[in-house]
């Protein structure tokens, strides 16, 4: 029987007890009504599983006791991150689950000629809070215990000037090329997916003077929420582990 499985954000060990946080003991205790004795897993993002067990409820929470680590082994051989421009509500939470389950390594919301989501400071650090435990639960789903990198939104050009983006990629109907014709010997890849509108005139030739490499991903034009996806399972299949 698969045991449930919770993110909690605090170290883990082999024999350490704790007081589960509020959010998590709810769940467990209220939603899934588990008693004192019930085993289940916690997981930090550290690439471990730690078995546990409650020990003890009360009206202020629970407590568990953690009796063994083990090794999770499912992470994909391939570091693809998602260079998604931000969409608006849901969708954005939809392209973070799915893209999670389908082992992306990591995000960077990207603000573009056409992204129509406007985010001040406030508003960005609420965001990445949200989308941070966007990816938690989809890790919880997943089975992984290593949870991708998700950075503060920021421009195109911003990131396109940074070092370490492995080989930035981006789509074109128009490209003679696909993901079957990327440098063979890659594993690092970023994919940048445009917003609801597509990539503008300034997006494509900023990405073009950073040496991107524009693909062609078929012969139908993808929704923002459906590129990033499509792309990371495709290259997942040609090179990874789907």
């Amino acid at each position: 029987m698969r045991l449930t499985r919770s993110h909690i954000d605090a170290p883990l060990s082999e024999g350490a007890s704790l007081a589960l946080p509020e959010s998590v003991a709810a769940h467990l205790t209220r939603v899934l009504r588990l008693p004192v004795g019930a085993r289940f897993v916690l997981f930090n993002g550290d690439g471990f599983d730690y078995e546990a067990e409650i020990v003890s409820l009360s009206k202020k929470g629970a407590e568990a006791r953690v009796s063994a680590r083990r090794p999770v082994t499912n992470e994909s051989p391939l570091r693809i991150t998602l260079a998604q421009a931000v969409a608006r509500g849901e969708k954005m939470d939809w392209i973070l689950q799915k893209a999670t389950e389908l082992g992306a390594a990591g995000f960077i919301p990207i603000i573009t000629e056409r992204t129509e989501v406007k985010l001040d400071a406030e508003r960005g650090d609420k965001r990445l809070s949200h989308w941070r435990g966007v990816i938690a639960s989809a890790c919880e789903q997943s089975g992984r215990a290593t949870l991708p990198s998700i950075e503060p939104p920021t421009p195109l050009a911003s990131f396109l000037g940074r070092e370490n983006n492995g080989h930035v990629v981006y789509f074109d109907p128009d490209a003679e090329q696909s993901l079957r014709d990327l440098p063979s010997d890659g594993t690092h890849f970023t994919f940048v997916i445009g917003p609801e509108g597509g990539l503008g005139e300034r997006d494509l030739s900023q990405l073009r003077a950073a040496t991107a490499l524009g693909v062609k991903l078929g012969s139908r034009v993808l929704r923002t929420e459906t590129a990033g996806l499509a792309a990371l399972a495709a290259i997942q299949s040609l090179r990874g582990d789907l």
